[in-house]
């Protein structure tokens, strides 16, 4: 017994000071550049230093509506692509757990018993015999000692696996805020869209019965009333089509929270909801190797390093070890008399000689490692270039929007003069037409604009890592 509990203490020292075969990690370098782009489409970083970054904001903070705000929450709580997300994360961590109980030994009571009949043909004595023989163990089957580090290296691979998989929960439930945040301007802005129709509609309709009127008077000819008709036609389509959006967008935010919304937290237009915080992308690109699919990969390329670990180690010798200690007897009421007390000691070494698919196993690991490594710079190329295009439409977007209103102003003052000039008889109504459709389009397109602006602001919290 005590050589027994000598040889498994020195088997536990080993297993808890053993050391992995896997190479030392070394992150690689970013492929992309330290600084933001700069150029005339992009605003001067240092300008917004003042602002607060997006990483460590929540989205509470960000997002300054209430409503909003209800309906995020909302989603966060009823969404069903995060919660598969976050039971994904739970069953890594089981598999992580399961891995690393490879590291201890399982031990195993077991009691057996089993009672023979020998012939007296086969009997040693020349005369029929019965045996019997019970015993009680407890003990530990095959536990492989990790003397070189291949159970540690997948329990290593799996603790990282683990990780990348929980950086994909954060990331989907960014994702999910931003993408419900847009789906919420989304129809703000085509509400708006459809207050726009509706009331060029009326307007439309209005000047149809005044030229209606001045051509039953003979004042207007047939060819000005059937465009004034076309121009009625043309808004009652666009009611129905902006109708038909703002229903699309409402059942896409409702998928999105995963449940009906009640009316009260929707928008009444793009106007209504109050604009996010305005945030700053930092003095240097290095926050993206923060980002939670950057994370991702870094914890898979960490993975695949531990791996190699676990492929060197299947070149050295396998140790494990099985033991038991108990009681046995030939008879049942004499399983716990004294002097029936057994144990067993079984170390067992395979040591291998040549096995093909060692390396070939081994080389797969490799590739596997420049893969990840491949994956994690193409994640970080990604990154930076999400950010880039969101900096380049946060600084033009207001430019667009100043120039999209002086262009409305100017429109709708043409349309004035010319529905002035055309009701005193001195023009055609060709150019009230004209002047109408250029009113129409420059102001669906200031909502467009709008939106894309505030959208951005939105996207630009989700690329650069947003807080939760």
């Amino acid at each position: 017994m005590n050589i027994n509990r000598f040889l498994l203490t020195g088997a536990i020292v080993a297993l808890l000071g053993g050391c992995t075969l896997a190479p030392e990690y070394t992150r690689p370098a970013a492929p992309v550049p330290a600084d933001w782009p700069t150029g005339a489409a992009y605003q001067e970083t240092k300008s917004a230093a003042s602002a607060p970054t997006a990483e460590g904001l929540p989205w509470r903070e960000f997002f300054t509506d209430e409503r909003l705000q209800k309906v995020i929450e909302t989603a966060l709580n009823n969404n069903r692509d995060l919660r598969m997300a976050a039971l994904n994360v739970e069953r890594a961590r089981a598999y992580y757990g399961i891995q690393r109980a490879e590291l201890l030994p399982t031990v195993n009571a077991v009691g057996s018993g089993y009672k023979e009949r020998v012939p007296a043909d086969l009997s040693s004595t020349g005369s029929a015999r019965t045996s019997e023989r019970y015993d009680v163990n407890l003990g530990i089957t095959s536990w492989e000692i990790d003397f070189f580090g291949r159970i540690r290296s997948l329990k290593d691979r799996a603790l990282e696996e683990y990780l990348a998989t929980d950086e994909a929960r954060r990331g989907a439930q960014i994702l999910l805020v931003s993408t419900v945040a847009q789906a919420y301007l989304a129809l703000a802005a085509d509400r708006e869209a459809l207050k726009l129709v509706v009331s060029t509609l009326e307007t439309q309709e209005a000047s149809y019965k005044l030229i209606r009127r001045r051509q039953e008077v003979g004042i207007a000819s047939e060819l000005e009333l059937r465009q004034a008709q076309s121009q009625v036609d043309i808004a009652q389509g666009d009611v129905a089509r902006y109708t038909q959006l703002a229903a699309q967008d409402e059942n896409a935010l409702n998928l999105l929270v995963g449940s009906p919304l009640p009316p009260a937290l929707l928008p009444a237009e793009l106007g209504s909801v109050s604009p996010p915080k305005e945030i700053s992308p930092g003095l240097s690109s290095e926050l993206l190797l923060r980002r939670p699919d950057v994370l991702a990969a870094e914890h898979g390329l960490k993975a695949t390093n531990a791996n190699i670990g676990a492929a060197r180690a299947a070149f050295f010798p396998r140790i494990s070890l099985t033991t038991a200690i108990g009681t046995a007897s030939a008879d049942l009421s004499g399983l716990f008399k004294g002097g029936s007390g057994t144990w067993s000691f079984g170390p067992q070494i395979v040591m291998p000689i040549f096995d093909a698919r060692t390396w070939s196993a081994y080389d797969v690991t490799k590739v596997e490692r420049e893969i990840s490594v491949a994956q994690y710079e193409k994640a970080i190329q990604a990154a930076f270039k999400e950010v880039a295009d969101a900096l380049a439409v946060q600084g033009t977007v207001n430019r667009r929007i100043a120039a999209q209103q002086s262009l409305v102003n100017a429109v709708a003052e043409t349309y004035r003069l010319s529905n002035a000039r055309y009701t005193k008889g001195i023009d055609s109504y060709l150019g009230v037409l004209d002047a109408q459709r250029s009113l129409y389009a420059s102001q669906q397109g200031l909502i467009a604009l709008h939106l894309a602006g505030v959208a951005n602001q939105v996207t630009l919290y989700r690329v650069l890592g947003g807080g939760m």
